[in-house]
């Protein structure tokens, strides 16, 4: 009972969730400083899978029994997804362009999410039960107990889409960011007559210090134009990874200038004066929108401590010559 009521104590939960506030407040301010650079590790598994398409390649050419180049998943995970049969009742058609625009790609990340899916919610709603039914001190009514349960299934089969969703996001923010120029280097490349294909392989390799997610991509796009059948499947891969209309519309205009025969040059110059203008855009759109989220920052934590720093002098200055007067 002793330790029922030390984790229903109001203010033991209240310390306890400041802790957990401070604790990572302090872990997002220094963990930049010990980030480390995975670059090289990223790249590397590039290209292992550079090389395996290479080797399933031959290996389809000389008629060889699985050759296939498409990627296989014999893990756990893709066993309980066909014994569960979850591909159907869970079905989700664009999962694999989701997982791809979050750098998750393959057989193996569906079966997981899939997965996860299945098990976060009954996980959710059990430990919330256990909690909320398992400890007597609280005294919630049942039908609001209940209700918890139901919303910690809920946010149980929600939270694998967040957490895709984020990640896809900071992942695109994060290729957005270089691209513009990213296409400056590869106008340069192309325009002093290195072909395509080295041309992103030597833009891979000089932006990798600022963006490992578009070195990745830019390496993936390598590989797959030298083993798709259609140069045309491997940037439309591109896009759909990425999911961005400047990249999109860069894509595009590499598609129709292959098809046409017309100057690459020239459509990479103006595809980069679009994109810059698109980040410019964007980071307008930003500090547009600084000011009304800075209002309720502004109210709460700094107008009180102005009125202190202004007003308390004045007020101590107040109260010494009503002590002077009345002594």
């Amino acid at each position: 009972m002793d330790m029922v009521e030390l984790l229903t104590n109001p203010d033991n939960v209240l310390a306890a969730v400041t802790g957990i506030i401070v604790f990572f407040t302090i872990v997002t301010v220094v963990s930049p400083a010990f980030q480390q650079n995975n670059l090289e590790s990223r790249l590397k598994s590039v290209a292992n899978r550079r090389e395996e398409l290479r080797r399933r390649s031959r290996e389809a050419l000389a008629g060889k029994q699985g050759g296939s180049l498409r990627q296989t998943d014999e893990s756990v995970y893709k066993n309980v997804m066909d014994r569960l049969q979850l591909s159907r009742l869970l079905e989700d058609p664009n999962l694999p362009d989701k997982l791809a625009q979050a750098g998750l790609r393959g057989p193996a990340a569906i079966s997981r999410f899939y997965v996860a899916r299945l098990v976060l919610p009954f996980a959710l709603a059990a430990l919330t039960a256990a909690y909320l039914f398992g400890l007597n001190s609280f005294h919630w009514p049942v039908m609001t107990r209940i209700a918890a349960c139901v919303f910690g299934l809920a946010a149980g089969y929600y939270a694998p889409n967040l957490y895709i969703s984020n990640k896809a996001t900071k992942r695109r923010e994060s290729i957005v960011a270089i691209f513009p120029d990213a296409l400056d280097l590869l106008l340069i490349c192309v325009e002093s007559g290195m072909s395509i294909e080295a041309a992103i392989v030597k833009v891979s390799q000089e932006v990798g210090g600022s963006s490992i997610e578009l070195a990745e991509e830019l390496s993936l796009l390598s590989a797959e134009l030298s083993y798709l059948p259609e140069r045309r499947m491997a940037y439309e891969g591109l896009a759909k990874r990425t999911n961005h209309p400047g990249i999109k519309a860069v894509v595009t205009a590499m598609i129709q200038a292959e098809r046409y025969g017309t100057p690459l040059g020239n459509a990479l110059r103006v595809m980069a004066k679009e994109n810059r203008d698109l980040r410019l855009a964007a980071a307008e759109k930003k500090a547009a929108a600084l000011p009304p989220k800075l209002t309720v920052p502004m109210i709460i934590f700094f107008l009180p401590v102005l009125f202190v720093v202004i007003l308390g002098p004045a007020l101590m200055k107040v109260q010494d010559v009503m002590s002077h007067h009345g002594g």
